[in-house]
C-alpha cells in the first residue's frame, strides 16, 4: 500500500458579507486566485498573498444552508484545509483513528471529507476523485 501523502495548504474564514470581506483582504494585497458556489449554495474565493504559497479561503453561507451557522464577530475561523493523495483511504485512517467524519462532499474534479477538532472547528481533507 502506497502511504497516503498530505499537505497543509490554506485556511477558511467564514464570513458574514464576501464582498466587504474580500474588498478587506485585496486592500492588503491578497490576489483573487479564483471563486465558485458549493453544490448547497455557499460562496467561496480563493485568495493567495503574492510570494507565499498557503491560501486563504472566504466562505459565505446563506441562511438556510446546512453549512450556516449564526457568525458572531471573532468566531469567523472556518476551517483548516489538507490535500491527500488518497481522500477515502484517508477517510478510513480517520475512522481507524476514531476521528469523527461530519460531511462529505463529491465535487466535479475533488472528494472531500470533514472531521472536528475537540472545540468544533472543521479540517478539510481533499484530494482527486478517484478515476
Amino acid at each position: 500500500m502506497t502511504p497516503i501523502k498530505i499537505e497543509f495548504v490554506y485556511s477558511g474564514l467564514r464570513t458574514r458579507n464576501l464582498p466587504r470581506a474580500l474588498r478587506f483582504y485585496r486592500k492588503l494585497g491578497f490576489l483573487v486566485e479564483r471563486r465558485g458556489t458549493m453544490e448547497h449554495g455557499g460562496k467561496w474565493v480563493h485568495l493567495r498573498f503574492p510570494g507565499g504559497p498557503q491560501r486563504l479561503e472566504l466562505n459565505f453561507y446563506p441562511r438556510g444552508n446546512r453549512f450556516y451557522e449564526p457568525v458572531r464577530k471573532g468566531t469567523e475561523f472556518d476551517h483548516l484545509g489538507f490535500r491527500v493523495s488518497d481522500v477515502q483511504g484517508w477517510e478510513s485512517e480517520l475512522r481507524r483513528r476514531k476521528l469523527p467524519i461530519v460531511a462529505r462532499v463529491r465535487e466535479v474534479h475533488e472528494n472531500i471529507v470533514y472531521t472536528r477538532d475537540p472545540d468544533g472547528n472543521w479540517v478539510e481533507f481533499f484530494g482527486p476523485v478517484p478515476e
